[in-house]
């Protein structure tokens, strides 16, 4: 089993990031709460991992915090029907911490919301993790005003991720322009992208 991985970071994308381990490169999907917090590419970065193997694939998947991959964990372990990349997805959707307010409180709608879910996977989540988790809800960011779409590497890099998840490229970047405008320049790409897939966007 790989614990985690330290090297240097090579390459990053909201989804995916390159890790460059005593020559050896690592390819790892993280979700988009790891990635917003990545150091700048060629610096050192040590992310805890978990190796799932499945009969098509063997991939290496990604987390800054233990939370995150503890998280993970839970829902392609313990959740029937959810599987690596839908786990991603939770986490880039919701912080871990509304993710554990959402169960607790049993609010399927937020969790339906997230892409690849639906009602009846998020009634599942609900049912199998409700005695396990809990938590505190969050305070969304203040509003304010933000730069057109395309000024920012924020903008662009939240437009990509919300491509990745399988939504259109034109409606990926309307959604992006209009809680931008709502949340403004201090929003992080985290931000802007969970605050689209709230607004419920129709998938590619």
């Amino acid at each position: 089993m790989i614990a985690f991985v330290h090297g240097t970071l090579v390459e990053a994308w909201p989804t995916q990031v390159l890790v460059d381990v005593h020559g050896v490169g690592y390819e790892v999907f993280v979700p988009l709460s790891t990635y917003e917090k990545l150091p700048p590419v060629g610096q050192p970065v040590r992310l805890l991992t978990e190796f799932v193997v499945r009969e098509d694939a063997h991939k290496l998947y990604g987390f800054l915090t233990a939370a995150e991959r503890d998280t993970f964990r839970l829902l392609i372990h313990t959740v029937s029907g959810i599987g690596p990349k839908i786990a991603l997805n939770v986490l880039s959707g919701l912080s871990v911490t509304a993710f554990r307010t959402a169960v607790a409180h049993g609010d399927v709608r937020a969790l339906a919301r997230i892409s690849g879910v639906g009602r009846k996977t998020a009634e599942r989540i609900v049912v199998e993790l409700k005695d396990k988790l809990g938590g505190t809800v969050v305070p969304l960011p203040a509003a304010g005003t933000a730069p057109p779409p395309g000024t920012d590497a924020k903008w662009q890099d939240a437009v990509l991720a919300l491509m990745a998840l399988g939504y259109k490229g034109p409606e990926a970047q309307q959604r992006v322009r209009e809680v931008g405008a709502a949340l403004g320049p201090q929003a992080t790409v985290e931000d802007l992208v969970r605050a689209a897939l709230k607004r419920g966007l129709t998938s590619a």
